[in-house]
């Protein structure tokens, strides 16, 4: 593991450095709060986001999601049923890679919202809401629409970094 981690290391730096350009283009929803506070945690949110799929679920990188998920993770999807723990849903993501096809997923432009949590004026946390878009491709072919959705997130501060702690995927819809 340890041999590996700088190539880990040296692929998530190359990623996300394309991340970054995507993100820097990509325009987010008005809110009610417009601080800086607010400014600041959408952006980071929206790497986070951008990091949990592109390498997630669109590079089945499991190390990664140890990192960005909560030890007390639930995911709720409205056709998958209910996962309960960190392990059970990273355990889940092996089988992306083993499909007929390469599953992909991309945000949906300008649908990312973000909603601050406090506890007496203290930020513990945030709310992210958005739309996504589900993609197949096999081999060279074109890739093609599978579905689209929305999702909650629900991201909590522990011990100063922000973790994946409740997610909600619902609404999918076939093309």
């Amino acid at each position: 593991m340890i041999k590996t981690l700088p190539l880990i290391l040296a692929a998530m730096m190359t990623i996300l450095g394309s991340c970054n350009q995507q993100i820097s283009t990509m325009s987010h929803k008005k809110s009610v709060d417009d601080s800086p506070e607010q400014k600041e945690v959408f952006e980071i949110l929206r790497r986070q986001d951008s990091l949990l799929f592109k390498l997630g679920y669109n590079h089945c990188d499991t190390a990664l999601l140890r990192v960005l998920i909560s030890d007390d993770f639930e995911f709720y999807h409205d056709q998958g049923g209910l996962s309960t723990s960190k392990e059970a849903f990273i355990g889940s993501i092996p089988r992306l890679c083993n499909l007929d096809y390469k599953p992909t997923r991309e945000l949906l432009e300008n649908s990312l919202e973000v909603f601050l949590l406090k506890n007496n004026g203290t930020l513990y946390g945030a709310i992210q809401h958005g739309e996504h878009l589900f993609y197949g491709q096999k081999g060279e072919q074109p890739k093609y629409l599978t579905s689209s959705a929305k999702f909650t997130h629900v991201w909590i501060l522990e011990e100063g970094a922000w973790k994946l702690k409740r997610v909600l995927s619902y609404d999918h819809q076939a093309p």
